[in-house]
């Protein structure tokens, strides 16, 4: 059996470049979830204010920028797979909600009172070091656990040189 098959959450970590969201992406590919939606969520790009509202969605008139329901990436990837790179920049307050989703299978659009469930593969990743974010309590501990279900460091190039000439064969092919 391989880990596309197991339908768990997964951490994968390492450093940039190590090619992270290829691997989620071809964990995907290779998933019975393989033909449902692939969603991929930067959380370094998302503003603290918005992060919620990108994540869950939002119902009209939940804030500003709501002038109808918004669909969160957890809704746009019902059925497959929501990749969340740089997990560990996520906001902690976001961190709560995420967590509880993950324990439940449902969540709140911002601005609701009614739960929506979805069935959600989560596949994280980030470079950042977990036991120094716990410890200063810029991540939960919790949802670390909830994350790492399947943890997969990924080593830098220079320490897989093999995979160097696939990778040219790759991006031949490509360009």
């Amino acid at each position: 059996m391989t880990i596309a098959e197991l339908d768990v959450a997964i951490l994968l970590t390492g450093e940039t470049g190590t090619g992270k969201g290829a691997l989620a992406k071809a964990i995907h590919k290779n998933s019975a979830r393989k033909y449902k939606p692939f969603i991929h969520l930067n959380c370094a790009n998302l503003p603290e204010a918005l992060a919620e509202s990108e994540l869950f969605g939002a119902v009209r008139g939940a804030h500003s920028n709501a002038y109808t329901d918004i669909k969160g990436k957890i809704a746009a990837a019902k059925g497959g797979t929501l990749f969340l790179d740089e997990i560990g920049v996520l906001p902690i307050t976001i961190q709560a909600k995420l967590l509880q989703f993950l324990e439940d299978g449902c969540y709140y659009p911002l601005g609701s009172t009614v739960a929506v469930e979805s069935d959600v593969r989560i596949i994280t990743a980030t470079n950042i070091n977990f036991r120094e974010a716990i410890r200063n309590g810029t991540f939960r501990e919790d949802l670390y656990y909830r994350l790492s279900i399947y943890p997969i460091e990924i080593p830098a190039l220079r320490q897989r040189k093999d995979d160097i000439p696939a990778l040219i064969q790759y991006f031949m092919g490509k360009y």
